[in-house]
């Protein structure tokens, strides 16, 4: 068994995590994660209001009875999004850790705090991640450039970005962006990480509601097959390749286009139902992570977390015994 700061702090049987996924974070799949001893997020942005969110929480609590928690993205919208709600939702729920994004959750980090809900904090930066502690969060999820969706705009890869990070801040951290197997989780602990995030991994799963097209074409999918959009607008976005992102990324060649020019090719919503619900892999943008390129089954969220743990265990044992016989070797 592999314990670290973040099983103790979380009460969770191992150092797996999957971060909060808009279109893929129902209860049905944060409860097998749950249930296969990881920690998962449901997504908040999936309920337009307070009572959705209770429900979505009791309908995880219905399916398990292990620790899990609700991811908090915080963006700008043309659309108001009831983040007070929310808020509401997950202290009244007893939810006791929130996963955010975007910007710092400054504004609610004092109730948070006054109702014992523990704070992970996304950054794509060691300069944000300083911030975020100094601000009240109680962990760091530090997301390298191989990340799925929004990795910044330093392009710093993880092998750099984590330790970094670890040199920087005092918390527990989460190493996130190109993390699929054991290997991954052994190499972030030795880069200074208490666990590892996955969402791109978490997505090709028999429990995962995403269509059956997705997850095949994540298995088919190299490291190679994704496109960064959206880098003229300093609001890069990391997606699969297809036509959509393909047309979107020409278009913005020109640093004269802008947002208005393809806003009906990047629609979230476009992506959810075409491309996540009805399985038309050109019917928009859709986001994952260079490491579908270490993806390469379907199983269930009980098998992957068992198999990443043993191949982990393997990997950490096996370097142990190298050392020890280079040691003996002097």
């Amino acid at each position: 068994m592999i314990k670290t700061r973040l099983t103790e702090m979380f009460g969770i049987e191992t150092p797996l995590v999957m971060g909060g996924m808009t279109g893929v974070g129902y209860a049905e799949l944060v409860a097998a994660v749950a249930n296969a001893g990881a920690l998962g997020f449901i997504t908040a942005h999936h309920s337009q209001s307070a009572e959705e969110l209770h429900a979505e929480i009791k309908k995880c609590r219905d399916l398990t009875d292990k620790p899990f928690g609700v991811n908090l993205t915080l963006m700008p919208s043309l659309n108001p999004i009831p983040y007070d709600e929310y808020r509401r939702a997950i202290i009244e729920s007893g939810v006791k850790i929130v996963e955010t994004a975007g910007r710092a959750p400054v504004d609610h980090l004092p109730d948070f705090k006054a109702n014992g809900v523990k704070v992970i904090h996304k950054c794509t930066s060691v300069r944000h991640s300083v911030s975020a502690v100094k601000h009240g969060c109680d962990v760091i999820s530090i997301d390298g450039f191989e990340c799925a969706g929004h990795p910044g705009e330093d392009d710093i890869g993880l092998v750099v970005l984590l330790p970094a990070t670890a040199d920087a801040v005092n918390v527990p951290i989460i190493a996130s962006g190109g993390m699929a197997d054991g290997r991954s989780l052994a190499a972030a602990l030795a880069l200074g990480a208490e666990g590892v995030n996955m969402g791109t991994r978490f997505m090709a799963t028999k429990e995962c509601k995403i269509h059956e097209n997705v997850k095949k074409k994540i298995v088919e999918s190299t490291e190679r097959d994704t496109v960064l959009t959206n880098r003229s607008l300093r609001n890069t976005s990391r997606v699969a390749r297809n036509a959509i992102s393909e047309e979107v990324f020409k278009i913005q060649q020109d640093p004269t286009k802008t947002i208005e020019d393809v806003r009906h090719l990047v629609s979230g919503q476009r992506g959810r139902v075409n491309v996540l619900a009805e399985g038309d892999l050109d019917g928009g943008i859709w986001t994952v992570g260079q490491s579908q390129g270490l993806i390469h089954d379907i199983p269930t969220c009980a098998e992957l977390v068992r198999n990443i743990m043993r191949q982990a265990e393997e990997v950490l044992q096996r370097d142990a015994r190298r050392i020890a016989a280079l040691a003996a070797a002097e």
